[in-house]
This record gives structure tokens, sequence and C-alpha cells, in this order.
């Protein structure tokens, strides 16, 4: 086993990225191309790692994490870490935000990630010297990480912040003079295959207004009239496993046997009542009324469009 704690060599094999960067200012940090950790939650709280004695910073408190190997995205990196340090399957993981805090010579990638079933974490590896699930309001009762500690208070707030996006998929499609009345199931079918695909890639945190570098929130289209025939585009890729091995939240799409705007309303409430921050899709005046008044935020139909141009081919 190490004794130095700048000396990675006990732990497991050296990866391409395991090597030091020292900053301009003399700090040094572990991960050639840069680290990333793996923050896992769900009723028990977060998933901590306390570091081994002999590690660096050792007997605080932090995420299983270490460095990125050469061409490795953060997320990949945070869950082959987390897996090897503290047995984090991927099957049971729904990806919900990525916050990098980016020093120039090196960069560390927060993978916020929610538990949808439960898991005994295993130590893995000899930098871990206890696994624990921490309640949310415990950790700051912890000696933490101080890299981690800094980062907490805003993480915290993510952790407990849900955001549920419901579009109104008549009114989205309909804000645009493209023929879209010629076949409204085809540009329904059109609407949420962009959707899928954003709901696979995330959203900007900037426009979630979220100090996250990426958010994937919970997207649910409702269709109405003609545009319930729209096929679902998630049949052609059932078994998901996106975003680097982590699934990424599932489109969700529901059919109004009537009113559209009463099935919306109705969605709102329900995601509200649960907890979650609701933000509702339409250009709609008399719908940005009803879900306003019992605390959904709205959003009118260029905002969506703008997310949803920034895919790939541009379509909705």
């Amino acid at each position: 086993m190490a004794t130095n704690p700048l000396d990675a060599a006990g732990r497991r094999p050296h990866g391409s990225g395991d090597a030091w960067v020292t900053a301009p200012d003399g700090r040094k940090f572990w991960g050639t191309f840069g680290a990333a950790g793996l923050l896992v939650h769900d009723d028990r709280g977060i998933l901590l790692q306390l570091r081994a004695e002999w590690s660096h910073h050792g007997g605080t408190w932090g995420l299983p994490g270490g460095a990125r190997h050469e061409g490795e995205s953060a997320v990949r990196g945070a869950l082959r870490e987390a897996s090897e340090e503290a047995g984090v399957p991927a099957d049971a993981l729904v990806l919900e935000f990525t916050s990098v805090l980016d020093l120039g010579v090196w960069s560390y990638t927060t993978v916020g990630v929610r538990a949808t079933h439960a898991f005994e974490a295993v130590i893995g590896d000899a930098e871990s010297a206890e696994l624990r699930w921490v309640p949310i309001h415990e950790v700051d009762s912890l000696p933490l990480h101080p890299g981690f500690a800094a980062r907490w208070p805003s993480l915290k707030r993510l952790v407990q912040q849900s955001i549920s996006v419901v579009v109104d998929a008549a009114n989205v499609v309909g804000s645009r003079p493209n023929g879209w009345w010629k076949d409204r199931a085809g540009a329904a079918a059109n609407l949420l295959e962009s959707l899928n695909r954003r709901a696979d890639a995330g959203v900007p945190g900037t426009l979630m207004g979220l100090d996250v570098d990426i958010y994937w929130p919970s997207i649910v289209a409702v269709l109405e009239g003609q545009a319930r025939n729209a096929p679902d585009p998630r049949a052609q890729n059932s078994a998901r496993a996106l975003a680097d091995g982590i699934h990424t939240p599932v489109l969700m799409i529901d059919r109004a046997d009537g009113e559209g705007d009463d099935l919306i309303v109705e969605i709102a409430d329900s995601r509200r009542n649960r907890g979650d921050t609701v933000l509702v899709v339409t250009a709609d005046a008399g719908l940005r009324r009803r879900v306003e008044s019992f605390g959904c935020v709205t959003k009118g139909t260029s905002w969506l469009t703008g997310i949803l141009e920034g895919l790939s081919d541009g379509s909705i």
C-alpha cells in the first residue's frame, strides 16, 4: 500500500491519465486529462466515500471518482471510477446534470445521477476506507474533501431540485408556418423525434436557468386531435443506455382523449404536487394563466424551438 499521498501506487494499475498536474500557483491536481466524480443520490441520501489516510486529502469524505483516461468523456470516467471504487451499477442510474469546475490547466466534472433502485455500495480498491449513504442534511457535519466542500452548497440545491418540462405540442407545432396543417400527425412526429433526441442529449444549463453545464429534465409531450396518431420515436430505441453508459430520462408522451389543455393542466399540477419545478411550454394565454395560477413557470414556444435547433439537424 502506498504511503506517499502524492503517489497513486498501490491502488489500481495506472491509467493513461493517472498523473499530477501542477498549476502555476504550485497546487497539484490529479488527472492529466482532468477528473470526474459521480454524485449518486436516492431516498437514503448521497453516496460518499471516506478516502484512505494515505491518499491525497486522506480522512475526508467526497464522491467516488478519479482521473479520466485519454479520450474518455467525463460521464464515462465518473461511471468507471464509481464502479471500480464503490460497485455502482450503471443500470441503476439516470442522468440529472453535469457541472464542470474548469481551472484552465485542469478540470473536474461532477456527474449528478439519481438511483432508480436501491443497490449496496461495495469497496473496490484501497482508496476507500468506508462507503456510506449520508442523508443530505447530514453531509455538512462530516469532514469533507476541500474541493467537494466548496461545491456542496450548489450541488445540494441541484440534488434537491427536480424539473419537469410539459410541452403543448399542438401550440409548438402551430407556431411555425411550415405546412404543418397538411399533415398534423407527421408534424407532431417530427417534434417528438426532436424532443426525444433532446431528452438524450440534455439541455444547456444556461437555458434552464441553472449553474450547470448540462441538465436532463423530465420532458412530457401532450398530443391532441389528429396529432394523437403520431408514431412513438422511442419504439426504435427501447433498450436505451445512452450518454456514455448511463440512462437518460425517457421522453413521456401523453395523448389527450379530449382537450389537450385540460390534460396539460392535470399533468403540470400533478408534477408540481410531487415537488417538481414545472415549466409549461405554450404560447396560449389562457393555458399560461391556468398553470401559473398554481405555481408553474411558463415558457414561450421560441424557447423550446431554440433548444431544439441546437440539435444536429434542427428539425422540429
